[in-house]
């Protein structure tokens, strides 16, 4: 039954002109029917760089906001819209003018895990791959960096010229990983590498034997000779790693982290976007509109990024 909906996506895909994008913390029948698999900002510029006039996100929100932002001239899906991202939203843009109006010296940073709206307030954009070489390079040496603090904390210790000043945000599903669960998966797998992201608490990002990106994270435990790792991401990145390399052994950090927003999307949900979108189906997904002085604003920030890049 899977592979019947998975050929018949393949099969839309061509027919509609679509470029299926998604990230990493999807489900496995979802990664195989992939024109490319990645973190957001990747998935992004993979987006731009096509010729595809239909692109399906299958992430969040803000992910595909950012696809509509860098990608005017395409239609962009996200297959559930009720697909957000807690830490993107912890934030308003009247909690940011207040917090500029508070910290007036210094420079805005914003992580790519944010709301489009949130990016037109910032100055610069980064990634959690990026974000000590980005603003490393920026000439304050003050800086406000919303929302993740745990994040922010360790671009802080990599950067220790710099002042920072953070607000209590994050993914709750990283910051819901402890010390003592850090613990008890080492004294369990004496053998094993641990691998965060450091969204995690900088407690646990202490800990690891690497701290990265989701991909950064895949990279390493492929590249690594050793044949054991502890993961301190989404779960669903245990499974990926697990049938892309077999013969080496993933473990759980914690059983908990789970992002239900990521696990709202099925295979069936991008076979009915694909459908609704071809006129053959009732609506389902929606269509990602953004008015272009939004997408000018947040484009400004991101491409800042890229400029100190």
């Amino acid at each position: 039954m899977i592979k019947d909906i998975q050929s018949e996506i393949m099969r839309l895909k061509k027919e509609l002109d679509f470029l299926l994008l998604v990230h990493c913390y999807q489900s496995h029948d979802i990664l195989e029917v992939a024109d490319f698999v990645g973190d957001s900002f990747g998935l992004a510029q993979k987006a731009a760089k096509s010729g595809a006039k239909n692109i399906m996100m299958c992430g969040v929100r803000f992910m595909a906001e950012t696809v509509k932002i860098l990608c005017p001239e395409k239609r962009v899906y996200l297959p559930e819209p009720d697909a957000g991202c807690p830490m993107a939203d912890q934030l308003s843009p009247e909690d940011l003018r207040a917090l500029k109006e508070e910290y007036p010296d210094y420079t805005a940073v914003c992580y790519i895990n944010t709301t489009a709206k949130l990016k037109t307030l910032c100055d610069v954009c980064v990634t959690s791959s990026s974000a000590v070489q980005i603003i490393g390079r920026i000439d304050n040496d003050r800086i406000l960096f919303i929302p993740d603090c745990n994040l922010g904390d360790y671009v802080s210790k990599k950067l220790p010229g710099k002042t920072f000043k953070f607000i209590k945000g994050g993914c709750p599903n990283h910051a819901r990983m402890t010390l003592a669960e850090a613990e008890r998966a080492k004294e369990k797998h004496p053998g094993a590498l641990m691998l965060v992201h450091p969204e995690c608490r900088p407690e646990v990002v202490d800990l690891a034997d690497y701290a990265g990106s989701t991909t950064g994270i895949m990279d390493f435990a492929r590249d690594s000779e050793c044949s054991e790792f502890i993961i301190g991401t989404e779960n669903s990145i245990i499974s990926h790693l697990s049938i892309d390399y077999p013969e080496k052994r993933f473990y759980p950090l914690s059983k908990d982290c789970i992002c239900q927003n990521m696990k709202l999307t099925t295979i069936s949900s991008v076979l009915n976007t694909l459908l609704s979108a071809g006129g053959m189906a009732a609506p389902y997904g929606e269509e990602i509109l953004l008015d272009e002085e939004t997408r000018l604003g947040a484009k400004r920030c991101i491409d800042r990024m890229l400029e100190l890049g």
